[in-house]
């Protein structure tokens, strides 16, 4: 048979195979998300070929390459451009009279052909994300992809996003990603239609942001630690370019974070003269937040902010720039005579009001250049603030009303449902995480109310955030560079995603159209998706859609799989399952639920936590928040101090109460003083443990928390013994009391 022959029927089996796919559609769901306003689908499908072609208007060249290049890697064909062409096969079309919002599209899909119409390029760019998650999953790879019948459904969409600010934080100064990781991260952004990147560049732990003016910011202030040991780096002013110019073709604006008037060490360290004192630090290694502030009453301080202002405003396009703001401690303020000099000067009643005092500098500065300040919204909460500013609500979403009152703009960002360095859940297993707020569900983090957005409307939207201070927890999960390796982009992507899934259509969607079990189930196609983007993340437990009793006394678990594809494998004797242990194929019945674990394996490297079956502590519920436990082996027969964390059960500054709670065992449990640790930082200490008036089994101690610090770990040091031996087992709960 000849070659030419040989060609021919490949190519007939692939358009009949094609053709089997169309009709395959008519039935199937399409799977979105964000979800579209509006999306008719027909009858049919449209199929890419290797002569397909693709026009645009003049003005979106920049949008027909980027498509261009997406198809031409996972296709391997190199698809023609044609500019102002009306003839194609794929047409991008400006239309700025068109009923169409900022950033919405006109996508329409028929067998003849694509087209995608907008009123600006971030509609047009959002059509073909669209477009493209209407192709199968293998559309995303970097590589060509062979025998694939590159369809999609034919259909009708209207589109828009119902809030204009959709935004991320990336923590890069806590730990440095290099620019290729923030450009991965920005496309993923890009691919759920998010809009704004929030670069944390600067804290304590490292200044990321070369500023020509300020050498030593980056020769010393972007490093930590000595030799071999050494971590950190920065981003050039090219590197930086580059990285918008990219950003700007995905319709991502980033938002440069300038932080002062805390978690500015970095700098402090480069030039001690900016803080009150003068005296010499060294960028830390491990986390903590430091008191030494930008001295607000230096005329020396408040040049060097301005050139390093200026600097920014230079380099970055954006019509923001954030300036942080919090976590400050005011002691040194309080203290220092320059700073006292101008408390009395501007008339000001205590050292806080000074952050206003800044605030209001640079907001007007950045008035005059055509920027909007932006702050977490400790900058709205420090004395009075002039020029209207946009704060980022994270600790406490009631205080939007205080930007509602004077005119200012807001950004939610819960800690409570925003904060994806916290983890998914509690089930043994899970990677190291920030506790001092309990886990964020995919559930949890779908479920955010937010109000439909209007023009008048304070809030203007919403905004995921990705801390990287694990990293200098004390827990190495820095790249060995030497192996070439990237635990540290799995780890963040890890818990960026699916939870950024769950963002996008929180910014996207309007309220009445989200609905989180069909959420689940179109997110069960995406994940496919994020394998062929290189793109980690943490893989679900499996779904159980019935748990029942039976007639003999069994309960019978039946499953299904969250991600399209995996495969769930399983153990009915409460051993930790393996991609060796059997494969679910039907129902699975077990004497006892603590019995059964399973998970899902999307391959033999990537698979879920097991199903965990948590304890069930509700008849404690009135001693708060379960702590740790004690069992015989802890226990020593003499007085000793046991140390165990409690980060995540002290939630914020108050009065706090321990309770010690013996649940089986011949002995009793004897405790002496208790310490409270902040890191290695004594907070309190009490020696004289109080005895429950309901159960005199039961020890409480109570004490007092008045330097709470977020995302840092917590300790309780008690010293324990065993009376009359040490056959004693109890649960430890921590309440904080109401004020």
């Amino acid at each position: 048979m000849s070659k030419h022959s040989s060609l021919l029927r490949m190519a007939l089996a692939l358009i009949f195979v094609a053709s089997d796919y169309c009709s395959a559609f008519a039935s199937t769901e399409i799977n979105l998300i964000p979800k579209p306003i509006r999306m008719e689908q027909t009858s049919g499908c449209f199929q890419l070929t290797a002569k397909s072609t693709i026009s645009y208007d003049a003005t979106l060249r920049d949008q027909a390459e980027y498509l261009q290049q997406v198809l031409n890697q996972s296709t391997g064909w190199e698809l023609a451009l044609k500019e102002d062409a009306r003839k194609a096969t794929i047409h991008l079309s400006l239309n700025s009279e068109a009923r169409i919002q900022p950033e919405g599209y006109l996508l329409s899909v028929t067998p003849k052909g694509v087209t995608i119409e907008g009123k600006d390029k971030g509609g047009i760019f959002y059509g073909i994300q669209t477009l493209l998650q209407l192709f199968p999953p293998e559309i995303y790879s970097d590589k060509r992809q062979r025998n694939i019948a590159w369809t999609a459904p034919a259909v009708s969409i209207y589109d828009a996003p119902n809030r204009p600010w959709r935004g991320m934080m990336l923590d890069v100064a806590r730990y440095f990603y290099d620019k290729e990781f923030v450009k991965k991260y920005i496309d993923m952004m890009a691919m759920y239609k998010l809009n704004k990147l929030q670069l944390h560049l600067i804290d304590d732990s490292g200044w990321r942001l070369e500023i020509k003016k300020y050498p030593r910011l980056t020769e010393v202030g972007a490093w930590a630690g000595t030799d071999q040991h050494r971590l950190g780096g920065f981003y050039t002013q090219e590197e930086i370019k580059e990285m918008i110019a990219y950003g700007a073709v995905r319709n991502v604006e980033i938002i440069p974070e300038i932080e002062f008037p805390a978690h500015i060490l970095s700098a402090i360290v480069a030039y001690p003269w900016l803080s009150c004192t003068g005296l010499q630090h060294e960028v830390p290694t491990q986390h903590f937040i430091s008191k030494d502030l930008l001295c607000a009453g230096k005329e020396s301080s408040i040049q060097f902010l301005r050139d390093v202002l200026e600097e920014t405003v230079e380099l970055f396009p954006s019509s923001y720039i954030n300036i942080g703001g919090d976590e400050a401690n005011y002691t040194r303020w309080e203290s220092c005579p320059y700073c006292q000099a101008v408390i009395k000067r501007e008339g000001l009643k205590e050292a806080s009001e000074l952050q206003g005092y800044l605030t209001n500098i640079v907001a007007e500065m950045m008035k005059g250049k055509n920027r909007t300040v932006v702050g977490w919204e400790e900058i709205l909460m420090r004395g009075e603030v002039r020029t209207p500013v946009v704060g980022v609500f994270w600790h406490n979403v009631a205080d939007t009303i205080l930007a509602t009152r004077t005119g200012h703009k807001a950004i939610l960002t819960p800690a409570t449902h925003m904060y994806f360095d916290f983890p998914e859940s509690q089930t043994p297993g899970e990677v190291k995480a920030a506790t001092w707020m309990p886990p964020i569900s995919l559930e949890k983090c779908y479920g955010m109310e937010v109000n439909d957005y209007s023009p008048e409307s304070t809030v203007i939207g919403v905004q995921g955030c990705f801390w990287s201070d694990q990293f200098i927890h004390g827990t190495i999960l820095q790249e060995i560079d030497y192996l070439n390796e990237n635990r540290s982009e799995n780890y963040a992507e890890y818990f960026t995603f699916p939870r950024l899934l769950a963002l996008s259509e929180i910014a996207w969607t309007a309220r009445s159209a989200r609905n989180y079990p069909d959420f689940c189930q179109r997110l069960s196609s995406h994940f496919p998706r994020l394998d062929f983007k290189n793109c980690h993340y943490r893989v679900p437990e499996p779904r159980i859609e019935q748990m029942e009793s039976t007639p003999d006394g069994t309960l019978k678990f039946t499953l299904s799989t969250p991600v399209a594809g995996a495969q769930i494998h399983y153990t009915t004797d409460g051993s930790y399952p393996s991609v060796h242990s059997p494969l679910y194929t039907g129902p699975v019945e077990v004497i006892d639920k603590s019995d059964f674990h399973a998970i899902t394996v999307v391959n033999p490297r990537h698979y879920s936590l097991p199903i965990y079956f948590a304890p069930d502590y509700s008849a404690y519920k009135q001693y708060g928040i379960y702590t740790t436990e004690w069992k015989p082996l802890i226990i020593q027969p003499h007085m000793v101090p046991w140390k165990f964390e409690c980060t995540g059960k002290i939630s914020g500054n108050g009065n706090y109460t321990i309770s010690f709670i013996p649940t089986k065992g011949e002995s009793s449990l004897k405790l002496g003083k208790l310490k409270l640790y902040k890191r290695d930082e004594l907070l309190t200490e009490t020696t004289q443990p109080t005895v429950s008036d309901t159960q005199a089994a039961i020890t409480t101690y109570s004490f007092t928390v008045n330097d709470f610090e977020a995302g840092t770990p917590f300790y309780i040091e008690v010293e324990a013994c065993g009376k009359d031996g040490n056959d004693t087992s109890g649960l430890v709960f921590i309440l904080k009391k109401e004020q």
